[in-house]
């Protein structure tokens, strides 16, 4: 794990790593549930999938799946090494139309446990699908839910600021949407913790 973050922190997006307290709070949710089948969306250079993958028993198995597998190959020597590639079913491209293929082929509830840290405006749709794929009882994760704390301040004070702050600014709307809805969907129960940028627990519960 140690290894795999230091070869991130060496990428031009090394902000996008999930933060190592985060990371250990999932390995020990996933053992909890007793998680074996997982999903995750959005990879990066693999450390929340690698601390997964460390988390699952020896036939357990995450599909991983982001749109560009070079930064995954980053991660591939490290995840080779901790023993865990067998695990590990990576799929290159965008995620929505994997998890219609999962519905498709009547994959309903067939997941323990989801992650997502990918594109934020499709944070909702990917909700949708996933919420159909994890079973009752399992948990959805969603991280960057606090959007480096924007979700509380003023949008004009949000705004304010370089190219940082745009991107800040836009994608805020759809985080804000996702919190909003995830409250008030029925179908789960919410955890909305602090820890890194926000995580979100969702257990389904019909």
């Amino acid at each position: 794990m140690k290894e795999l973050r230091d070869a991130t922190d060496k990428q031009p997006l090394r902000c996008m790593l999930t933060s190592p307290d985060e990371a250990q709070l999932l390995g020990m949710l996933l053992k909890l549930i007793g998680a074996k089948n997982t999903l995750e969306v959005g990879v990066y250079t693999g450390y929340s999938l690698l601390a997964t993958a460390l988390a699952l028993p020896d036939d357990g198995k995450v599909l991983a799946m982001d749109i560009k597998r070079e930064y995954y190959e980053i991660g591939l020597p490290m995840i080779k090494k901790a023993g865990v590639a067998h695990k590990v079913d990576f799929r290159e491209g965008p995620a929505l139309p994997m998890l219609d293929r999962l519905l498709e082929d009547k994959k309903h509830g067939s997941f323990d446990f989801a992650f997502v840290d990918a594109d934020k405006d499709n944070y909702l749709n990917y909700h949708e699908r996933l919420v159909r794929l994890v079973r009752p009882g399992g948990v959805i994760g969603y991280d960057n839910t606090l959007w480096c704390g924007t979700v509380a301040a003023d949008t004009d004070a949000v705004a304010a600021g370089g190219a940082g702050a745009r991107v800040l600014a836009y994608y805020r709307h759809f985080v804000l949407e996702l919190n909003a809805s995830l409250a008030a969907d029925p179908r789960v129960e919410i955890c909305h913790l602090t820890i890194g940028d926000g995580l979100t627990l969702c257990r389904r519960i019909k």
